[in-house]
């Protein structure tokens, strides 16, 4: 009797040992098909597209934290088109930062156009941050550059031409993205800069002004001779002169500014001599002044001179008074002249 309970004991805890196993297997069953439950739609879909892509590795891309959808759509794009990307090279690109979309996007234009741009080439341009899309956009359908560049702070291109005339002008230049120098090629403001230096030259150079309105042309084939295009993203297929207006008569504005400029120059002069001229004067008067001081000294000795030589005997009384009436003869002839009176014209 105890023996057949004990087997039925060990058979009960048996069966709970297996109920549960199979419990925890189903669990893990069941955990599995969720986590990969939600790539099942995505494998099909790619497996069914020609671009198969394992569970396991849609899975670990979820662990790795990448768009599952945006690497599987891409890759099924790719393939559609002939290209045969593999996953690990679009993961890659997807955990650098690149835009993976873009760049198959960029591809499969390029294929179609008959441009050759490889993967690594791609995702380089990318990463550097150009738009590989409109790159290869604009390497199909070229585009056009208004130079100068409409929000920029100035409307045209301003230059004078050897006669003192001002030409404003604006230039419109169409360029094809070079996909080769696509990666450390200048932008499209060096292109507008250099457009723009080589207007001014051509404008400059010319004898009038009247030579640039009759041909403009001869501006976009000075400029166009250049190869402004060197080290740039782009190549210039023409440059077209939109505009050309005539400005002001710099020349003449910078022969009045110098004349005026001369003006101001000799007046200045002439107020420096003008000046000497004053100073000059003043100087004549105090030297005037310091004569008339002296003569009056000298005057003042006149009758001391007479008393010395009355008590030395050496003027009698006949030589004092024809002195005297010389002096009056003299004052007389100092009146009727309009002078007035002398220096010894007082009557002592």
């Amino acid at each position: 009797m105890r023996d057949a309970v004990t087997m039925m004991t060990t058979l009960a805890a048996d069966n709970v040992l297996l109920y549960v196993g199979l419990g925890i297997v189903g669990l893990i069953i069941l955990v599995v098909f969720i986590a990969l439950g939600q790539f099942l739609g995505l494998w099909i879909q790619a497996l069914f597209s020609g671009a198969a892509v394992s569970l396991p590795q849609l899975f670990f891309m979820r662990l790795r934290k990448i768009d599952v959808r945006t690497v599987v759509y891409s890759r099924i794009r790719a393939v559609k088109s002939g290209m045969d990307i593999p996953t690990d090279a679009l993961e890659t690109h997807y955990l650098a930062g690149g835009r993976v979309p873009n760049v198959i996007s960029a591809m499969i234009a390029a294929r179609k156009a008959k441009i050759d741009l490889s993967w690594d080439v791609a995702t380089a341009i990318d990463l550097a941050g150009r738009d590989i899309l409109e790159a290869v956009n604009t390497s199909v359908n070229p585009k056009v550059i208004d130079c100068p560049n409409p929000m920029g702070p100035r409307s045209t291109i301003d230059a004078v031409a050897q006669d003192g005339i001002q030409l404003r002008a604006k230039a419109r230049v169409t360029v094809r993205t070079n996909i080769a120098r696509l990666v450390g090629g200048a932008t499209e403001e060096t292109i507008i800069a250099r457009v723009g230096e080589g207007i001014v030259t051509t404008i400059g150079s010319a004898n009038t002004h009247k030579e640039v309105l009759a041909n403009p042309d001869q501006i976009s084939k000075t400029v166009m001779a250049k190869g402004l295009d060197a080290g740039t993203a782009f190549e210039i297929l023409s440059i077209d002169i939109a505009d050309v207006d005539v400005g002001e008569n710099i020349g003449a504005k910078l022969q009045a500014d110098q004349a005026n400029a001369d003006k101001q120059r000799a007046q200045a002069a002439a107020e420096s001599r003008r000046a000497m001229a004053i100073a000059l004067e003043q100087e004549n008067k105090a030297k005037i002044e310091e004569n008339k001081a002296k003569l009056v000294l000298a005057e003042a000795e006149v009758p001391q001179a007479i008393a010395d030589a009355f008590r030395n005997g050496r003027l009698g009384v006949m030589d004092y008074y024809r002195l005297r009436n010389l002096q009056a003869d003299t004052n007389m002839r100092s009146s009727i002249a309009g002078e007035g009176s002398g220096p010894g014209g007082t009557t002592r």
